[in-house]
């Protein structure tokens, strides 16, 4: 299905006029942000994660699902260029988890010029994702509703770092290599197959608030190792559907209750 800045607005909420200015990309990566949740349920499910526009169009304005990185920002970049904003690809090394050894590249992000300004837009980075864009300035404290966030250089990469908890806390590093299609694809087909794959092994789901809140699965306590029954699967398969405002009745995006009972009791 092809891609529908109208129906992409009404998806996000997006009144007004869209012009390719810094009010409109700010407005639109909030509302992104507290519309279409972050999620990896198709990747447990054990379904194909497509990256086509026409594909991730479908899947989170019509179908009214969420998605991870790859689709979301996929959908930003399609609507911020019908604006007429100009955007790359870029691809980042995940540190959040703080891994020993330097991780591949498997998060997608965009770089957006305005007025000789760059700025970092990502609206797929689960629980730590910019609901603002921030501009591609180093070594400076940029505030958001959200919380604060730096960029640095390090071994001539770019880092993004968020203050918590009294210290900085390393989110990705990345350069300014243009990425295409082909390599998300394949970065794509390893975060979403590979058994070791945090989206392989956990529910992953998050939904920002405009009052400066995020609200994530944790939040219902439904990771807290205990065993579950059916009935908690119910109440947590209504949940998606009241607090996260999923959609699940679509005819090919959509999943059962028995289907998610499948994923989610251990």
């Amino acid at each position: 299905m092809a891609f529908d800045l109208q129906a992409y607005f009404t998806r996000i909420g997006l009144q007004g006029e869209a012009k390719p200015d810094l009010e409109t990309l700010q407005r639109i990566h909030l509302l992104h942000t507290c519309a279409i949740p972050f999620e990896n349920l198709d990747v447990l499910l054990r379904r194909e994660i497509r990256l086509e526009i026409e594909s991730v169009f479908e899947k989170l304005v019509v179908a009214g699902r969420g998605g991870y990185c790859y689709e979301q920002n996929a959908l930003l970049r399609a609507a911020l260029e019908s604006i007429g904003f100009v955007v790359e690809d870029l691809a980042a090394r995940v540190l959040i988890t703080q891994p020993t050894e330097m991780p591949p590249r498997t998060h997608r992000l965009l770089l957006v010029t305005l007025n000789q300004q760059r700025y970092l837009a990502d609206v797929g980075f689960g629980g730590k994702t910019l609901t603002s864009p921030l501009r591609f300035d180093m070594d400076v404290v940029q505030t958001t509703d959200f919380g604060d966030y730096q960029l640095t250089q390090v071994d001539g990469d770019f880092l993004l770092s968020t203050h918590q908890q009294d210290k900085w806390l390393a989110l990705y590093r990345f350069d300014l290599q243009p990425q295409y299609l082909s390599d998300f694809e394949v970065a794509n087909y390893y975060v979403s197959t590979w058994p070791q794959s945090h989206f392989c092994q956990h529910l992953m789901i998050c939904l920002k608030n405009a009052d400066g809140t995020t609200f994530t699965q944790n939040d219902r306590q439904f990771n807290d190792g205990q065993p579950r029954t059916l009935d908690d699967a119910a109440e947590f398969y209504q949940l998606l559907q009241d607090k996260f405002g999923l959609r699940v009745n679509h005819p090919r995006y959509g999943f059962s209750l028995a289907e998610f009972a499948a994923i989610s009791l251990p």
